[in-house]
């Protein structure tokens, strides 16, 4: 089985379903569970690709037009990795919305347009995980703010329309500086194509490319929520809906963090801005976290949390050798799942207590035990609790600072370890306020669906299975990490040596071919940072870089560690 075939189903199967779910209207229960069958398939599909990247990324040349002129999908470590985890807890957030209700039971909400806009919501995010070039990572992040929009402001409440205008206004911000760096990098080297940009970029002005860096810097900055393009996340976010504010919490941010990730280390190595990138680490943990602990509102609260803890993986990113960037990953995949889960169980005590504020909390304990375990367990993991994910992610970036041992590493030590004993003290303020002290007033007599439970259970059980598995999820990461640094299987992969670069399709290359190059000859294109590789698969099929590919030597050194 050719297994790049899959590539386009986690981006297709959900805008395909996004156009039956509007033709079947109103019919809740037809749209609701063939939202969640699409997002089934998506997620098998995307733990397919998940095993087969291990053995060298997966490339899809779509239309077999070849790359730098068509389209590539790329699906390597990182990559599947973040696309296998954000599925599977799109699917479960699905679910609990189903047995909630889509606009916490408010009458009038054209909740028609609930499922189509999920989907294709679903389809942003696995078109910017996938995608090999820049401009349709933009067309992903323009296909994840229009379903934003559309889920943030459902109900037509003045809160949620302000707070909609709010994030529009910020993502067009985003989205334009995007476009600028966009139209600049096409203007400065003619492509768009990251791996082609790889080998392109080190050839213009230096000053151009720091200009370009920056740009993109900024616009991903502005996605992720890093301090101080920061400020409009937790205004924004809490007005939602329960089961959107929890997608939103878990995915939408790292979709930023990954394109971060992706164009500082394959398109800007060096680390020039490693040191920048520490700072604004160090500033959005402790903004961050003193946000949180002066919260009064449970959804506010986590919504500080969450603008803290991008502050960790910005971490990660800023130390720029493998031990970080594999702890940045791991991170990542455990935010992602701990920090859905969170919102999730917040709406769970909202439609317990029928409200989400702290001071008129109390008593949940009593009235829903079972709430009360599922809030505990990932809030101790967030707070860095040990055996749990959120220490050993929170280990290995101390570990890696420590590696390189710089006055900047151990000012990152200093504030990843206040904001981690801070967020501890916000989880049990919360813990002791809304489980443990009474309650100001008598709890109305609700039941909560055992659906929502259910799901919620699930994201638990899933933070739970990171843990367990941590030994093998990190070697996982140590090799997405070891990809990103040495930057050759992903560009062999995109390029192979066979008509690199030509936009030639092998149809075409079978009824016209090239001479094979005589023995000697020099390649059509020149790494700027090593031999070239020898091993690569033909155009528009899975093209597999053994690990064995020798590693080319670093742009930069340092003091420890495999560097950019």
């Amino acid at each position: 089985m050719n297994v790049a075939l899959l590539l386009p189903l986690p981006i297709v199967l959900p805008l395909f379903a996004a156009g039956v779910l509007l033709v079947l209207g109103r019919r809740r229960n037809a749209q609701a569970w063939t939202s969640v069958a699409i997002m089934s398939i998506v997620l098998v599909t995307s733990i397919i690709l998940l095993i087969c990247s291990a053995d060298g990324p997966v490339v899809l040349d779509v239309g077999n037009w070849a790359a730098p002129v068509g389209i590539s999908l790329v699906a390597d470590r990182l990559s599947t990795i973040m696309l296998a985890t954000s599925v599977a807890v799109t699917l479960l957030v699905l679910i609990y919305s189903i047995f909630q209700g889509v606009a916490d039971g408010e009458r009038g909400a054209p909740t028609a347009v609930y499922y189509p806009a999920f989907m294709i919501l679903s389809a942003g995010v696995s078109d910017a995980f996938l995608t090999g070039d820049l401009f349709n990572m933009y067309v992903g992040f323009e296909m994840l703010l229009t379903a934003s929009f559309v889920l943030l402001t459902m109900g037509g409440t003045s809160e949620r329309m302000r707070s909609g205008s709010v994030y529009v206004i910020v993502s067009l911000v985003s989205s334009m500086i995007f476009l600028a760096g966009l139209g600049m990098t096409y203007a400065a080297v003619g492509t768009v194509n990251m791996a082609d940009l790889a080998i392109k970029l080190p050839e213009i002005d230096p000053g151009i490319r720091l200009i370009l860096q920056v740009m993109f810097l900024v616009a991903f900055g502005l996605k992720a929520a890093i301090f101080p393009l920061s400020a409009w996340l937790p205004d924004s976010y809490p007005t939602a809906s329960g089961p959107v504010t929890a997608v939103f919490a878990g995915l939408l941010t790292k979709v930023g963090v990954y394109a971060i990730i992706r164009t500082q280390f394959l398109l800007f190595p060096g680390g020039k801005l490693d040191t920048v990138l520490g700072v604004f680490a160090i500033v959005t943990m402790v903004v961050g976290i003193l946000g949180a602990i002066a919260q009064e509102n449970a959804k506010r609260l986590l919504s500080f949390t969450l603008v803290s803890h991008i502050g960790y993986l910005i971490w990660g990113v800023s130390i720029g050798n493998a031990a970080g960037l594999s702890s940045t990953i791991f991170y990542a995949i455990h935010h992602i799942v701990v920090q859905t889960a969170l919102f999730l169980v917040v709406g769970l005590i909202g439609w317990v207590a029928g409200t989400t504020s702290l001071v008129k909390l109390g008593s949940i304990m009593k009235a829903a035990p079972v709430v009360a375990v599922l809030y505990f367990l990932p809030a101790i993991s967030l707070g860095g609790i040990p055996p749990f994910s959120g220490f050993l992610g929170k280990i290995g970036l101390i570990e890696a600072s420590a590696e390189r041992a710089t006055g900047l590493d151990y000012a990152l030590i200093a504030a990843g370890l206040i904001t981690s004993l801070l967020t501890l003290y916000a989880v049990i303020r919360v813990w002791n306020m809304a489980f443990w002290q009474e309650a100001p007033e008598e709890l109305p007599d609700r039941a909560y669906p055992g659906g929502m439970v259910a799901t919620a259970s699930g994201l638990v059980a899933l933070m739970l299975a990171i843990t367990v598995c941590a030994a093998p999820i990190r070697s996982f990461t140590d090799g997405a990490a070891t990809e990103l640094l040495q930057r050759t299987p992903y560009i062999s992969a995109v390029l192979p040596d066979y008509k690199r670069g030509s936009g030639i399709s092998p149809e075409v290359a079978e009824k016209d071919p090239v001479p094979t190059p005589e023995p000697g000859a020099t390649p059509s294109v020149k790494f700027p940072f090593g031999d070239e590789p020898t091993q690569s698969g033909p155009t528009g099929k899975p093209s597999k870089t053994p690990r064995s590919t020798p590693s080319p030597a670093p742009t930069t050194a340092s003091n420890g560690g495999e560097t950019r």
